[in-house]
């Protein structure tokens, strides 16, 4: 049977529950009233009303199920279809109740007959208070109108119970008292730094008021006035001081920007006023619905996309209420912010010079927040979960960017030891400050260039800073993210034009983009693909998408006009995709000569040992290719078949054992046999005691972050090559799981500097 009309139905639904409150009554009462209401308006034979209390889900009010069953049927945390909803705060919408796999009979309810069930979530602020339902005798799938008008009632329901409209309801979705000792968390290490503070809770949402519209004529002017505040807001930081916005901070500011004028984002807010909310629950709602997609989707770049989008529902929620943002609070000297989830301009509104660190209960590496994080020096760490419901504002609070790790409360000998490590921290730049210029030469003669892997322009200024010799590794494929569209020709030439030059004459390694898999276009539509790190990713679809190829390779040719020009191939498996993709880099050279343009003064083109497959062609590729780098990262989780993204499988192999590093030692002396200069471009390289492996197996050149050339300069320095690969070599052949142990102690005994 059809429900009501979308708008129409839910602003019947919504006059009806403000006069069943107006009436006034107890709370049971109102709860009463209010089931026959849904029920008769939506002409289902049973509504059910069940609120979380502790660790069950207790019936608190019903038409339709047996009057005797209210209070006295609870359903344990996960138990049956209502513990289904409650448990993923998501609708759930089926024709056959009985027959579903987490059904569970309850004789005492009389629900036999009822064949169609739809619930769905009481949630407010991520709390799910309880689920509403709805159910009928006949087999059918609710509307999507009915299942959006059920779900504004459920969230205006939410509010109302945790104002207190239905009286004193204490218990409902009770958590644990938050603890007062120390605790240790782990998470992931998103930027890089130390930090001792005090937790400063970000709290981005404003009092919610008024959920019903009195005029829906001037709730929606109030809606467009507000949006008008965030984007001029947003306007406003963009053209305000550039020493404060600059590089990619500024990038994504613009992206974010770009959200904020989504037409489709303010269609949806304003149908909801429409409906019958105010522009507040409106904006709400809306907001409830990126948190459900955000729960829902596997897709890093659609999760960081909804943190944005939840970034803009608090500003417009902080706007519609007049509540002062982030730049506003008053904060301790070593704030510390504690969030779930941080936006970038969220995290811009504070500013650098106001934060000591940033703990994130979610977030991501590749998340806007932790590459503006990077960008402005903030340590940071997410992942970690329950972090919200262990802290309180004003705990203690240390923050390890280099393991990842937060502690709560820490006691004084903990501080004490991480006092120190700041100390030493600062004392070791002060030593790779002192060294940055230094040849990276080792104690008996051997010459070692020491590169930067980067994937921005603002990348690149730390060649001086670290004292680099150049990038060995530009990754292309940032710009192309964080564009809602395909970035134009000038646009892809001007970032590349910018890089070289800030790099002056040193040499520029552009890997040519390594999309698909974790990493997907918002302007590609794309398969969701079984096994999607073993799919159509990187030179995969540069070839069956070659146009989108020489694109980008048009613009690097021109950007190095009179230049030198060194372009890679990500993902290379066969000799045959190496010599299709080197065709396509000289059509792109005619191309360029026909027309009259200047051309680069060298052009080297290379290509990334990540595939075993091409680990054991590469005699093949002498005259054919002018360099090789090996990509530890992929290499290693193909070598081992486990995906270094799975946080099960990624610490099971160690790239310091026997097995990696005879691969390692065959893919180098592979290089040299065929005259190819061979670099290593990864993680790994970055981290001293693997690039004293490296170096011991005849590595001379190696790519990494910014933050690993001073600590492996400074190995470099003390290190004796020669001495190193005798050292390893019997290592080789041993049955050990890693020699990490054993080069560790070799290290210490001859006072090279780990």
């Amino acid at each position: 049977m059809p429900g009501p009309a979308n708008v129409g139905g839910s602003r019947i639904l919504l006059r009806k529950l403000r006069e069943i409150m107006e009436t006034g009554g107890v709370a049971q009462e109102r709860l009463d009233r209010l089931v026959a209401m849904i029920a008769s308006t939506m002409v289902a034979d049973v509504c059910s009303i069940y609120l979380t209390r502790g660790a069950v889900h207790e019936l608190f009010a019903t038409e339709g199920l047996k009057s005797e069953a209210v209070h006295r049927t609870r359903l344990k945390h996960g138990e049956g279809l209502v513990g289904l909803v409650a448990e993923t705060a998501q609708p759930l919408n089926i024709a056959d109740a009985p027959h579903h796999e987490r059904f569970s009979y309850r004789p005492e309810t009389g629900e036999d007959p009822y064949n169609a069930f739809l619930g769905v979530p009481i949630v407010r602020s991520e709390r799910t208070f309880g689920v509403l339902v709805v159910q009928n005798r006949a087999s059918r799938i609710y509307g999507e109108d009915e299942v959006e008008a059920l779900q504004t009632i459920a969230m205006v329901l939410a509010e109302m119970v945790a104002s207190g409209a239905f009286g004193d309801l204490s218990g409902l979705a009770d958590v644990e008292a938050r603890a007062s000792r120390p605790e240790l968390l782990h998470g992931r290490a998103f930027s890089d730094g130390l930090a001792i503070g005090t937790v400063v809770l970000h709290e981005p949402h404003a009092p919610l008021g008024r959920v019903i519209a009195d005029d829906p004529v001037k709730e929606e002017q109030r809606l467009n006035d507000a949006l008008s505040q965030v984007r001029t807001t947003l306007q406003d930081m963009l053209d305000g001081d550039p020493g404060r916005i600059s590089g990619v901070s500024r990038e994504v500011l613009e992206m974010f920007l770009m959200l904020a004028n989504d037409p489709s984002w303010e269609t949806k807010l304003k149908h909801g006023v429409r409906a019958g909310l105010s522009a507040d629950a409106a904006v709400e709602r809306v907001r409830g619905e990126h948190r459900a997609k955000f729960n829902a989707t596997r897709d890093p770049y659609l999760r960081e996309r909804l943190h944005d989008l939840e970034d803009l529902d608090n500003r417009l929620l902080r706007a519609l209420a007049g509540v002062d943002g982030a730049a506003k609070q008053d904060m301790p000297a070593d704030a510390v912010l504690v969030a779930r989830e941080l936006g970038p301009a969220e995290l811009l509104d504070y500013g650098a010079e106001r934060l000591k660190g940033l703990a994130l209960e979610e977030g991501g590496a590749t998340a806007h927040a932790a590459i503006v994080a990077r960008a402005l020096g903030i340590p940071m760490v997410g992942l970690l979960p329950g972090l919200l419901s262990r802290v309180e504002a004003g705990d203690a609070i240390i923050l390890d960017g280099e393991r990842g790790e937060v502690r709560l409360r820490p006691e004084e000998a903990v501080v004490s030891a991480y006092q120190e490590r700041i100390q030493f921290r600062t004392a070791r730049a002060a030593e790779f400050a002192r060294i940055k210029d230094t040849p990276a030469i080792t104690q008996d003669g051997a010459q070692m260039t020491l590169l930067l892997n980067a994937g921005l322009a603002l990348d690149v200024h730390h060649l001086d800073e670290v004292g680099a010799e150049g990038i060995g590794l530009f990754r292309t494929e940032f710009q192309f993210m964080v564009s809602e569209t395909l970035p134009r020709l000038e646009s892809q030439t001007l970032l590349y034009r910018d890089v070289l030059e800030t790099a002056d004459q040193r040499p520029v390694t552009f890997r040519t983009l390594d999309l698909g898999g974790d990493k997907v276009l918002p302007y590609v539509t794309a398969e969701r693909e079984e096994n999607p790190a073993l799919g159509w990713r990187a030179v995969r679809i540069g070839l069956d998408r070659p146009a989108l190829l020489r694109y980008q390779l048009r613009a690097l040719i021109s950007a190095a006009a009179g230049r030198r020009l060194r372009v890679m191939f990500p993902l290379v498996t066969l000799i045959s995709e190496f010599d299709a993709a080197r065709a396509l880099v000289d059509r792109e050279l005619d191309w360029a000569r026909k027309h009259g343009r200047e051309l680069p003064a060298v052009v080297e083109v290379g290509v990334m040992v990540e595939a075993p497959a091409l680990a054991w062609s590469i005699p093949a590729l002498k005259g054919r290719a002018d360099f090789l780098s090996v990509g530890t990262n992929d290499l290693m989780q193909y070598f081992f078949a486990a995906d270094r993204g799975n946080a099960r499988v990624s610490d099971r192999y160690d790239i310091l054992s026997p097995p990696a590093l005879r691969l390692l030692k065959q893919i180098r002396e592979d290089a040299d046999a065929a005259n190819l200069q061979i670099s290593i471009c990864g993680e790994a390289a970055g981290r001293p005691l693997e690039a004293l492996a490296f170096t011991a197996l005849g590595y001379r050149r190696l790519s990494m972050p910014a933050s690993g050339v001073g600590p492996v300069k400074r190995l470099v320095l003390s290190l004796n090559a020669g001495e190193a690969a005798d050292a390893l070599s019997p290592l080789l052949h041993s049955d050990l799981p890693s020699v990490r142990a054993e080069l560790t102690s070799i290290a210490a005994a001859r006072a090279w500097a780990l």
